[in-house]
């Protein structure tokens, strides 16, 4: 669930040291570096502070995706960072990026509000990805959560939904590969629960370093 090369990419990101994440587990510095060399095993109790420290199980939130509604290139301005990010149950192997919901053409799978967490970068060619939902960028901008099928050449798709028209005849400029759907009511149940867990762990103070 967790190893090596996460705590790796994790350390990679700015302001994250190894000093730091000793700290945040509550260990002498040189732990981190026999964590890392594979002479120390990672405790189940380390878990959690590894992964908020490093950020290993939170996806910025970088804008909205149409699901039937048209999201413009200049419809919003999110800033470099995004709108926020939302917290994952578990660590993500890979970077991520996240979008929320909009529009109702997706229904019943996703619902307006729904959080679709998707790989930052596009994995595969865009043949693997027909018959598959994805959330797609289009070359002139405009962003959708449809159903990615073949077009009348190699160059150019078709866009469905469960219920609305479809998109006909239109070239993609990015395929984000759904990792994760996190529907409306889940993701206040997750921040109540990281709150709690936050709340607890705070509660019961330090037990000082490892030696």
């Amino acid at each position: 669930m967790l190893d090596v090369a996460m705590i790796e990419r994790g350390l990679a990101k700015p302001g994250k040291t190894k000093g730091g994440l000793a700290d945040a587990m509550g260990v002498r510095p040189g732990a981190v570096s026999e964590i890392l060399g594979g002479e120390r095993l990672i405790k189940a109790s380390e878990i959690l502070p590894i992964m908020e420290y490093l950020e290993l199980n939170t996806a910025p939130i970088m804008g909205r995706v149409g699901a039937g509604a048209v999201i413009e290139p200049d419809f919003e301005q999110v800033p470099p960072d995004g709108l926020g990010e939302v917290q994952l149950p578990f660590p993500i192997v890979e970077e991520t990026v996240a979008f929320e919901v909009m529009g109702d053409s997706m229904l019943p799978k996703y619902e307006n509000g729904d959080i679709i967490v998707v790989y930052k970068e596009q994995r595969y060619p865009l043949s693997s990805f027909f018959g598959e939902e994805a959330v797609v960028r289009l070359k002139t901008g405009q962003r959708y959560l449809k159903t990615v099928e073949r077009g009348k050449s190699p160059s150019v798709v078709n866009l469905t939904s469960f219920n609305a028209k479809p998109i006909v005849g239109v070239k993609l400029d990015w395929i984000g590969e759904i990792c994760l759907t996190l529907p409306r009511g889940q993701i206040e149940r997750l921040r109540a629960r990281t709150a709690r867990t936050r709340k607890t762990t705070k509660g019961s103070g330090s037990r000082g370093h490892e030696k």
